[in-house]
Protein backbone atom coordinates (compact mmCIF):
# COMPACT_ATOMS: atom_id res chain seq x y z
CA UNK A 1 0.00 0.00 0.00
CA UNK A 2 2.79 2.43 0.88
CA UNK A 3 4.60 1.56 -2.35
CA UNK A 4 1.42 2.34 -4.31
CA UNK A 5 1.10 5.74 -2.60
CA UNK A 6 4.74 6.55 -3.33
CA UNK A 7 4.31 5.43 -6.93
CA UNK A 8 1.22 7.65 -7.31
CA UNK A 9 3.13 10.64 -5.87
CA UNK A 10 6.01 10.01 -8.24
CA UNK A 11 3.59 9.71 -11.16
CA UNK A 12 1.92 13.01 -10.20
CA UNK A 13 5.30 14.75 -9.94
CA UNK A 14 6.40 13.29 -13.28
CA UNK A 15 3.18 14.45 -14.96
CA UNK A 16 3.68 17.95 -13.54
CA UNK A 17 7.32 18.02 -14.71
CA UNK A 18 6.30 16.85 -18.19
CA UNK A 19 3.59 19.51 -18.34
CA UNK A 20 6.05 22.25 -17.33
CA UNK A 21 8.55 21.05 -19.96
CA UNK A 22 5.85 21.00 -22.62
CA UNK A 23 4.74 24.51 -21.70
CA UNK A 24 8.35 25.75 -21.68
CA UNK A 25 9.14 24.29 -25.12
CA UNK A 26 5.92 25.60 -26.62
CA UNK A 27 6.35 29.06 -25.09
CA UNK A 28 9.96 29.37 -26.23
CA UNK A 29 9.03 28.36 -29.77
CA UNK A 30 6.08 30.75 -29.95
CA UNK A 31 7.96 33.64 -28.38
CA UNK A 32 10.96 33.16 -30.68
CA UNK A 33 8.66 33.02 -33.70
CA UNK A 34 6.81 36.13 -32.54
CA UNK A 35 10.06 38.07 -31.99
CA UNK A 36 11.52 36.91 -35.31
CA UNK A 37 8.45 37.96 -37.29
CA UNK A 38 8.18 41.34 -35.59
CA UNK A 39 11.91 42.03 -35.70
CA UNK A 40 12.27 41.21 -39.36
CA UNK A 41 9.43 43.53 -40.38
CA UNK A 42 10.38 46.66 -38.44
CA UNK A 43 13.11 48.95 -39.81
CA UNK A 44 12.98 50.95 -36.56
CA UNK A 45 13.98 47.92 -34.50
CA UNK A 46 17.13 48.61 -32.44
CA UNK A 47 17.24 45.86 -29.79
CA UNK A 48 15.09 43.08 -28.39
CA UNK A 49 16.01 40.29 -26.04
CA UNK A 50 13.93 38.10 -23.77
CA UNK A 51 15.32 36.06 -20.91
CA UNK A 52 13.67 32.91 -19.55
CA UNK A 53 12.93 32.70 -15.84
CA UNK A 54 14.15 29.30 -14.60
CA UNK A 55 11.31 26.98 -13.54
CA UNK A 56 8.80 29.87 -13.81
CA UNK A 57 10.00 31.11 -10.39
CA UNK A 58 11.60 34.56 -10.17
CA UNK A 59 13.47 34.98 -6.90
CA UNK A 60 13.24 38.45 -5.35
CA UNK A 61 17.05 38.67 -5.30
CA UNK A 62 17.53 37.62 -8.94
CA UNK A 63 18.49 40.37 -11.36
CA UNK A 64 17.61 40.14 -15.04
CA UNK A 65 20.24 42.11 -16.96
CA UNK A 66 20.35 43.49 -20.50
CA UNK A 67 23.28 45.27 -22.13
CA UNK A 68 22.57 47.42 -25.16
CA UNK A 69 25.14 49.09 -27.39
CA UNK A 70 23.57 52.43 -28.31
CA UNK A 71 25.08 54.44 -31.15
CA UNK A 72 22.17 56.73 -32.13
CA UNK A 73 22.06 59.82 -29.90
CA UNK A 74 20.00 61.91 -32.34
CA UNK A 75 16.71 60.07 -32.91
CA UNK A 76 14.12 59.56 -30.16
CA UNK A 77 13.48 55.99 -28.99
CA UNK A 78 10.76 54.06 -27.19
CA UNK A 79 11.76 51.49 -24.59
CA UNK A 80 9.45 48.58 -23.79
CA UNK A 81 9.35 45.85 -21.18
CA UNK A 82 8.20 42.43 -22.43
CA UNK A 83 6.46 40.12 -19.95
CA UNK A 84 5.33 36.57 -20.54
CA UNK A 85 3.19 34.84 -17.93
CA UNK A 86 1.10 31.71 -17.67
CA UNK A 87 -2.55 31.56 -16.69
CA UNK A 88 -1.42 30.18 -13.33
CA UNK A 89 0.05 33.56 -12.33
CA UNK A 90 -1.83 34.52 -9.19
CA UNK A 91 -1.80 38.32 -9.39
CA UNK A 92 -3.31 40.96 -11.65
CA UNK A 93 -0.14 43.01 -11.90
CA UNK A 94 3.64 42.88 -11.74
CA UNK A 95 5.86 45.54 -10.18
CA UNK A 96 9.36 45.84 -11.61
CA UNK A 97 12.30 47.79 -10.24
CA UNK A 98 14.40 48.94 -13.19
CA UNK A 99 17.91 50.33 -12.87
CA UNK A 100 19.44 51.88 -15.98
CA UNK A 101 23.17 52.57 -16.04
CA UNK A 102 24.59 54.77 -18.80
CA UNK A 103 28.06 54.37 -20.32
CA UNK A 104 29.42 57.11 -18.04
CA UNK A 105 28.14 55.28 -14.93
CA UNK A 106 25.16 57.47 -14.07
CA UNK A 107 22.17 55.49 -12.79
CA UNK A 108 18.43 55.95 -13.02
CA UNK A 109 16.10 53.83 -10.86
CA UNK A 110 12.40 53.45 -11.67
CA UNK A 111 9.40 51.38 -10.66
CA UNK A 112 7.09 50.11 -13.39
CA UNK A 113 3.69 48.54 -12.74
CA UNK A 114 2.58 46.13 -15.45
CA UNK A 115 -1.09 45.11 -15.54
CA UNK A 116 -1.30 41.51 -16.74
CA UNK A 117 -5.06 41.13 -16.18
CA UNK A 118 -8.00 43.51 -16.13
CA UNK A 119 -10.22 44.16 -13.10
CA UNK A 120 -12.34 41.09 -13.94
CA UNK A 121 -9.31 38.81 -14.13
CA UNK A 122 -9.17 38.54 -17.94
CA UNK A 123 -5.57 38.26 -19.11
CA UNK A 124 -4.26 41.08 -21.27
CA UNK A 125 -1.86 40.83 -24.17
CA UNK A 126 -1.74 38.17 -26.83
CA UNK A 127 -2.01 34.57 -25.84
CA UNK A 128 -2.10 31.04 -27.05
CA UNK A 129 -3.00 28.19 -24.72
CA UNK A 130 -2.19 29.35 -21.22
CA UNK A 131 0.74 31.64 -22.18
CA UNK A 132 0.28 35.43 -22.44
CA UNK A 133 2.66 38.00 -23.95
CA UNK A 134 2.54 41.66 -23.01
CA UNK A 135 4.63 44.63 -24.02
CA UNK A 136 4.60 47.70 -21.76
CA UNK A 137 5.95 51.12 -22.63
CA UNK A 138 8.68 52.02 -20.17
CA UNK A 139 10.12 55.22 -21.69
CA UNK A 140 8.59 57.15 -24.57
CA UNK A 141 10.42 59.45 -27.00
CA UNK A 142 13.73 59.47 -25.15
CA UNK A 143 17.07 60.39 -26.63
CA UNK A 144 20.14 58.61 -25.38
CA UNK A 145 22.54 61.39 -24.29
CA UNK A 146 25.76 59.51 -25.11
CA UNK A 147 26.66 56.47 -27.16
CA UNK A 148 27.99 53.29 -25.60
CA UNK A 149 26.80 50.35 -23.52
CA UNK A 150 23.64 50.94 -21.47
CA UNK A 151 22.72 48.37 -18.82
CA UNK A 152 19.11 47.69 -17.83
CA UNK A 153 18.59 45.61 -14.67
CA UNK A 154 15.18 44.30 -13.62
CA UNK A 155 14.18 42.89 -10.25
CA UNK A 156 10.68 41.82 -9.34
CA UNK A 157 9.05 44.06 -6.76
CA UNK A 158 6.14 41.89 -5.62
CA UNK A 159 7.37 41.25 -2.04
CA UNK A 160 7.28 37.51 -2.67
CA UNK A 161 10.43 35.42 -2.32
CA UNK A 162 9.63 33.25 -5.37
CA UNK A 163 7.28 34.87 -7.87
CA UNK A 164 5.76 31.97 -9.78
CA UNK A 165 4.53 31.68 -13.36
CA UNK A 166 6.36 34.60 -14.93
CA UNK A 167 8.21 32.72 -17.66
CA UNK A 168 10.12 35.42 -19.58
CA UNK A 169 11.13 39.05 -19.18
CA UNK A 170 12.45 41.18 -21.99
CA UNK A 171 13.63 44.55 -23.21
CA UNK A 172 12.81 46.14 -26.56
CA UNK A 173 14.13 49.41 -27.96
CA UNK A 174 12.96 50.95 -31.19
CA UNK A 175 13.42 54.26 -32.97
CA UNK A 176 10.37 56.49 -32.92
CA UNK A 177 8.88 56.81 -36.36
CA UNK A 178 9.02 60.47 -37.34
CA UNK A 179 6.17 61.62 -39.56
Amino acid sequence: MIKNQKRKRIEIINVKDQEMKRIRILSVFLFASFVFVLGSCNPNHVFEQNIEIDDFAWNKDSIIKFEVDVSDTINPHNIYVNVRNTSRYKMQNLFLFIKTTSPNGSELCDTLECYLADERGKWTGSGWGDIYDNQFIYKRNIRFPISGIYTFEYTQGMRIDELEYISDIGLKIEKVEIR
